[in-house]
């Protein structure tokens, strides 16, 4: 058993400070520069493009992630709290909100620019995967998406919470992790553009999917929203896979 005490801050002064939360945003927008600069001369990029690019994800990820948490998630809530509704440092952002939002922005980006979408999303999926598993472990921090009751022997207390719970968000953060090196493995293979991505929304939806059962969240029918979501991007990945993606699926099971 494990009594959470933790703070959500790097350092605090006054009530005003850094978060782990708001390191883990920077971490991972600075680690998708570091790719696409390291890939640069295949993606046929200038480092003056890929800083704008990263302009048009930070408002694809924040602005997605912010309004699929406000008006899918907890609507109510931000509704009843407008101020808190740009208050994206306190947390509630969503995961399949900011994968939509940087989704548009890529391509739109890349429309723009003419460049490869399919390239571009193969190739973020790296830092992403590693993002969003230091994101759970701050969620874990902020003790916030927490696990259901448990009597497990790794079981949590929280502060504000009855009983000992299973830490989800660590258990998120480790599939997440495990994903990071599967697609740090297959990116040296060679497979058709966009391959890597739909195996990073297959994978991902499949742990997030199995995790959610270990959080508690509200349920629709049986499953919480982020399962939901999940199961339809499993779909639209199967689909993927077999409209575009067959002989990359033989050669990645030996078959081709």
């Amino acid at each position: 058993m494990f009594e959470h005490n933790l703070s959500p801050f790097i350092f605090e002064i006054n009530g005003f400070g850094i978060r782990w939360y708001s390191l883990v945003y920077i971490f991972g927008f600075l680690l998708s520069i570091y790719f696409l600069k390291k890939y640069k001369n295949s993606l046929k990029i200038q480092d003056e493009e890929i800083y704008d690019f990263i302009t048009y994800l930070i408002l694809g990820v924040v602005i997605g992630a912010r309004l699929f948490e406000v008006l899918v998630w907890e609507p109510r809530y931000y509704f009843n709290n407008l101020a808190e509704i740009v208050k994206v440092w306190h947390g509630g952002m969503s995961f399949h909100g900011g994968l939509i939002g940087a989704v548009l922005a890529t391509y739109i980006y890349c429309r723009k620019k003419k460049f490869d979408f399919w390239i571009f999303a193969d190739l973020l999926t790296i830092p992403a995967a590693l993002a969003l598993a230091f994101g759970r472990i701050a969620n874990f921090v902020n003790a916030e998406l927490i696990g259901t009751v448990s009597n497990s022997n790794w079981c949590v207390v929280y502060q504000n919470s009855d009983g000992c719970r299973h830490p989800s968000q660590l258990y998120a953060a480790a599939y997440r992790f495990v994903l990071f090196f599967y697609l740090v493995f297959m990116n040296k293979k060679k497979f058709k553009a966009g391959f890597l991505f739909w195996n990073f929304i297959f994978l991902e939806s499949i742990g997030r999917f199995t995790v959610d059962f270990y959080r508690e969240d509200r349920l629709y029918s049986g499953l919480s929203i982020g399962q939901w979501s999940s199961i339809i991007l499993i779909a639209i990945s199967l689909i993927f896979f077999i409209k575009r993606y067959k002989e990359d699926l033989k050669k990645l099971f030996g078959k081709g």
